[in-house]
């Protein structure tokens, strides 16, 4: 009985690069660029004899361009660069939140006042609001009353804030969602 052979798997098995690197690259000329090299086409054996002088590697940055871009660099601080930046990007990407306000038909004029300050603090940090309307029983008859509450209520918001789904009914419930205005400069 002859055995299998060892396969490994999870944490053993090598990620394959994602760029192609000095011997990877198949190209025969290529476009180089970096620190201490002057930007051109190069033959790929003189741009591997030039890596080498200045202890680097070639790496393809573009392989869909004609000719392939490659750019002379430390591969494992190339990549660490990058891993930096996109990480710094995700940092100061903007979470937008999704706040809710609700009514039934029946919400007196008071208490629509009171929402729309909540809304409008919302509005304000940056954050869109979601407005529904519940229907309980009978009350779906009112669809049209309903609609007149919720554009009332983004008319108060008006300022602060600009329609962006207006009014649409889904079972029992109508909503309608409101974005934060863009700020002047």
């Amino acid at each position: 009985m002859q055995k299998k052979p060892f396969v490994p798997r999870g944490r053993f098995v090598k990620k394959e690069a994602e760029h192609k690197i000095n011997d990877f690259i198949t190209a025969s000329k290529v476009r180089l660029v970096g620190e201490n090299v002057e930007a051109g086409v190069y033959d790929i054996d003189k741009a591997r004899q030039l890596a080498e002088a200045l202890d680097v590697d070639v790496v393809e940055i573009t392989p869909n361009a004609d000719p392939p871009v490659c750019k002379l660099v430390d591969y494992k601080k190339f990549l660490y660069d990058r891993k930096k930046k996109e990480k710094e990007i995700k940092a100061n990407s903007v979470k937008v939140l999704i706040k809710e306000i609700r009514f039934t038909s029946n919400t007196d004029e008071h208490d629509v006042d009171f929402k729309a300050k909540h809304a409008e603090k919302f509005l304000q940090e940056g954050n869109k609001v979601k407005c529904f309307l519940m229907f309980r029983g009978r009350d779906i008859v009112f669809q049209d009353r309903a609609k007149v509450l919720l554009k009332r209520f983004a008319e108060k918001l008006d300022e602060v804030s600009t329609i962006e789904s207006e009014p649409k009914t889904e079972g029992r419930r109508m909503f309608m969602t409101l974005a934060p205005r863009a700020k002047k400069k």
